[in-house]
């Protein structure tokens, strides 16, 4: 991307967003763009490629605060005051051409054209009022060097600069994203990138790559590869932070007698626990060890009991549970499961202390 690239390019508009949006909203709105023209749903379209690239750059520099700034400071610039180029008569005075060069001071262009990678370091401009880097260029424009803000040609240092980041979005599955994996992304500038998604990734996490992103030049060191992740839910485990949880459905007799169950593990094998006589439904037993591994240590798996009752009943099966209703009748049966809700409901008055 060269620096005449930010003065005729429209970054909102290509992300479809106002001047004022905040961050969440751009991402909204690059998340939904890089999904609906990501080249893998777009099979030989050479335009929704087109504009997957474009996208990809406007977010690039929309997403990071610093280049925000300066993009919207030169693009301000670029709107009033107008410069023409110094010597060689390249551009007239009034017009647009010269600013290019302007810019190469900013972008580390070497004027004439040239392509340059956008994405100064951090620091520049810090403390004087001014965007980062945005001081590069009022530097070539009034005769001045780079970061020590001294005369042009007595060795004033030059800041440290570093290659843009490149942003990059891959969708997992929900165990995939619990084991971690390798997996190939296209990012945001239309290179592929082959990285290691760490076991225990969050929907919505970012993964930041050191070094992977967009090269800096020589002596400059390549930016970051940035990936959005998101997890899609699974039909049999959710995530509670680093512990995962699940449904077990159990028979009446089970839960009332007590047992020995197998709950699924996400590993695809089960795990044995053992079910106390008397559990309600909701009541939880833990596995441990048997959740999310990551960096931090490994989670557990809580599994939830739910008492299954029976739909249909042959007669054998209902004379049975009639039997058991005569049995538990003054014990655990009709209005002796409700006498705390009921007493609770009365405002804690003992059972027998109110009108029936």
């Amino acid at each position: 991307m060269s620096g005449q690239d930010w003065i005729e390019k429209d970054f909102y508009a290509e992300l479809g967003v106002p001047k004022d949006a905040d961050a969440a909203a751009i991402k909204k709105s690059y998340r939904k763009l890089a999904r609906t023209l990501h080249p893998d749903a777009n099979p030989g379209d050479a335009a929704a490629e087109r504009r997957f690239k474009e996208v990809g750059e406007a977010y690039s520099v929309l997403s990071d605060p610093e280049k925000r700034q300066q993009y919207d400071a030169v693009r301000a610039m670029a709107g009033g005051a107008r410069f023409s180029a110094g010597g060689g008569g390249r551009g007239q005075a009034g017009g647009a051409g010269g600013f290019e060069d302007l810019l190469g001071g900013m972008f580390g262009a070497a004027g004439g054209g040239q392509r340059a990678r956008y994405g100064p370091g951090p620091g520049a401009g810090a403390g004087q009022g001014v965007p980062p880097g945005f001081e590069d260029l009022l530097g070539g424009l009034f005769g001045q060097g780079g970061a020590g803000g001294g005369p042009a040609g007595f060795g004033a240092p030059q800041r440290s600069r570093q290659g843009a980041d490149v942003q990059a979005s891959t969708t997992l599955d929900f165990l995939t994203a619990a084991r971690g994996s390798t997996t190939t992304l296209r990012a945001g500038d239309g290179t592929t990138v082959t990285a290691r998604i760490p076991a225990g990734v969050k929907d919505g996490q970012k993964i930041r790559l050191r070094g992977k992103g967009a090269s800096g030049g020589p002596g400059v060191p390549p930016g970051d590869l940035v990936i959005a992740v998101a997890v899609t839910p699974h039909p049999v485990f959710s995530r509670d932070g680093d512990d995962l949880r699940v449904t077990l459905p159990v028979t009446f007799a089970e839960a009332a007698l007590g047992a020995e169950v197998e709950a699924p593990t996400p590993d695809g094998g089960t795990v044995r626990l053992r079910v106390p006589a008397g559990s309600p439904s909701g009541r939880v037993l833990r596995a441990r060890g048997r959740g999310v591994t990551t960096a931090k240590g490994t989670g557990d798996l809580l599994v939830a009991l739910q008492v299954v009752v029976p739909q249909r009943l042959s007669d054998e099966a209902r004379a049975a549970v009639e039997a058991l209703a005569a049995a538990t009748d003054g014990v655990a049966g009709g209005a002796g499961v409700r006498a705390d809700l009921l007493a609770a409901a009365r405002g804690g008055a003992p059972e027998g202390g109110g009108s029936r």
